[in-house]
Parts: structure tokens; C-alpha cells; sequence
């Protein structure tokens, strides 16, 4: 969802997804990044082991066998159910254009998402809806939980006529709370899972999805298949999900959680220390409704190492999102914070 770039002119693909996602810029990447939603204690060590150790002098398994046989064995589904992603965006593009291509002609978001699905979904001519379908009327539901930019429990399930794509993207990193899909309810629907984010690595693309336990799942996932480029992720990519689902790396993670969930403590409290209106996140990174307008204090921010991310593009003017990053960090946004506000009032 774009709608803060209305009015902008012509702007090309890339640079609407720079407007639209945190990370490096023009300048490179912020020294203190709270754009993105990494996880702030990586890289996971044993992702790095085993990404230098990667084989790219040969092509991987075409099929990716070991790799999906890995992957459903850690998720206690058959392998037949996965299908390899070179990314979430990847997917979420590919899965409209096979929604299209069967027919289907609608799109249900949520009221605050990620901006691909909407773009995804308009490439592809479909029709976007932020409310229930009515009955009878089949669409693709997209859920996140938690949910982006809010980290928060989604407030409605898929209707039993929907095909329901449930992004995990930040499940591995959730700091608080409960999902609200169990096994079962998951194994209805489409499951997204891009862990570069968990291991502290979103520089290697790589990602999958898990097909709903169901016949009727079978033909859209045809169609995937058949919609995928050979060779969807490179050697580094496998060797990041087959480690992703390692003892090593889950053991990483478990303890790194402890903690994102300290500096989170940590950061709310220096952000309310500024006046802002912290929202409530299950996640490693929540809103927050600042005491000055972002935009305005953007560039200030951006010289001295400092990028956060403007939630209008998530239909969420005057609020940004943050990554929860190390008290260092927090300690350089509250000071550039202070002197750019103070710039602005004179």
C-alpha cells in the first residue's frame, strides 16, 4: 500500500520499494537501523559457519530435496507441502499471479499490512478489499501475525472460504504473547516463512511455504510450481534454511530472544521518555506516535546514523515502527531525537 507516494510523479519499482521498506537507502545502511525488523543480536554464528562453507561453485538440487525434507521435518509436515521461495516478496507476487491465473479476482488485507500484498495484487488486476468477502464470494486473505507494522494479534481468521496466506515472518522473534493459530488451524492454511529475518542475515534471500493439508490446495500449488524460475534460491539461500531448522541455530535464537525482550523494555521507556505514545507489539518492534513529525525530522536523523520507519505508506500517519536494537542505539535516537526536534523549533 503506497498511498503516501500519491502525487509523487513517476516513480520507478525500486525506488517505490525503498519509499515503502526500511533498510539502506541512497546513503547505505544506518548505523542505527530501526527500520527493519532483524533480529538486532545477529548474525546467528552458525548461519555464518555455514554460509561461508556454502558450495557456489556447483548449482543446488534442482528439487531441493534434502532441502524440503530438512524443512518438513522441522515443521512435522510431508515434504511434498513445501514449495522454496527466493523470498517472501517473491512469493507473495507469485502466489497472486496463481490466484489470477485460477480465476480468483479478489484480495482481503488486512487493515494495516505490509505493502506488497496490495502491489502484488494490482499488478495482477485483482481487487483489493481491507474487509470480510461477503459469503459466497471466494478471495485470497492475507494474515500476518504478529502483524505488520503493529505486532499484534490479527483480529479476524480465515472464513472457510478463503484461501488464507498466514505470513510468519515475525513468529520466530515474538517476544510476548500467544499466536492465535494452533497446529491445526495452521495446517488450514497457507504458511509463509521467511527466517533471514530470526537469524539476523535479511541480506540472503531465501524463504518457503508450507501448503494447506487439503485437496483443494492442490491445484494452486500446481500452479506455483509451475510459476516458479528454476532455481528460486543459490547455494547461500539453502545453506540458510537448512541451517535455520538446526539445534544450533534454534538454540541461537531462543537465547537471543531474552535479550530482544530486555533492550524492548529498554526502548519503550526511552521513547516515552520523549513523549511518544508506545502501541502495544507481541513482536521485536512496535509503533509509536512521536511528539514531532517524522518526515520533517528524517534527514537530521539520517545524517547522524539514525533511520526509523515512517508508517504512512501502513496507513499510519504520524506514528513510525521500530526495531528493537541494543541500548547503544536507543541511546543515540534519544539524543538525535533531542537536537533535531529542538532545530526544528527555532
Amino acid at each position: 500500500m503506497l498511498g503516501g507516494n500519491e502525487g509523487a510523479g513517476l516513480i520507478c519499482s525500486s525506488d517505490l520499494t525503498a519509499v515503502a521498506h526500511g533498510g539502506p537507502d541512497a546513503s547505505g545502511a544506518a548505523r542505527h537501523d530501526f527500520s527493519t525488523n532483524s533480529n538486532a543480536a545477529g548474525p546467528c554464528p552458525a548461519v555464518l559457519d555455514a554460509l561461508r562453507a556454502a558450495d557456489a561453485a556447483h548449482y543446488p538440487d534442482p528439487g531441493y530435496t534434502s532441502l524440503r525434507r530438512a524443512l518438513a521435518g522441522f515443521h512435522g509436515v510431508e515434504p511434498g507441502r513445501i514449495v522454496i521461495a527466493a523470498s517472501a516478496s517473491e512469493f507473495i507476487h507469485r502466489i497472486s499471479a496463481a490466484w489470477a491465473q485460477g480465476g480468483g479476482r479478489k484480495v482481503c488485507l488486512p487493515a494495516h499490512s505490509y505493502g506488497d500484498y496490495e502491489r502484488a495484487a494490482s499488478a495482477w488486476g485483482l481487487q483489493v478489499s481491507r474487509i470480510a468477502a461477503p459469503r459466497g464470494d471466494a478471495a485470497l486473505r492475507w494474515l500476518c501475525e504478529p502483524s505488520s507494522p503493529l505486532g499484534q494479534p490479527e483480529e479476524s481468521q480465515s472464513r472457510a472460504i478463503d484461501t488464507c496466506v498466514l505470513d510468519m515472518a515475525y513468529e520466530p522473534q515474538r517476544l510476548e504473547g500467544r499466536a492465535s493459530f494452533d497446529v491445526v488451524q495452521r495446517n488450514r492454511v497457507w504458511q509463509l516463512w521467511t527466517p533471514n529475518k530470526a537469524m539476523g542475515l535479511t541480506g540472503v534471500r531465501a524463504a518457503y511455504a508450507i501448503a494447506p493439508e487439503s485437496d483443494d490446495a492442490a491445484a494452486l500449488k500446481q500452479r506455483l510450481e509451475q510459476l516458479s524460475p528454476s532455481w528460486p534460491i543459490g547455494a547461500h539461500g539453502v545453506a540458510l534454511l537448512e541451517t535455520w531448522v538446526g539445534d544450533e541455530a534454534q538454540a541461537w535464537l531462543a537465547q537471543s530472544l531474552h535479550a530482544l525482550r530486555a533492550w524492548k523494555a529498554q526502548q519503550r521507556a526511552i521513547c516515552e521518555s520523549l513523549g511518544w505514545q508506545c502501541l502495544p507489539s507481541d513482536a521485536n518492534f512496535f509503533c509509536a506516535r512521536t511528539n514531532a513529525p517524522y518526515p520533517q525530522l528524517s534527514a537530521a536523523l539520517r545524517a547522524e546514523g539514525i533511520k526509523l520507519r515512517d508508517c504512512a505508506s501502513f496507513g499510519l500517519p504520524g506514528h513510525v515502527r521500530l526495531g528493537v536494537l541494543p541500548p547503544q542505539s536507543q541511546q543515540a535516537l534519544k539524543e538525535a531525537w533531542t537536537r533535531a526536534a529542538k532545530a526544528t523549533e527555532h
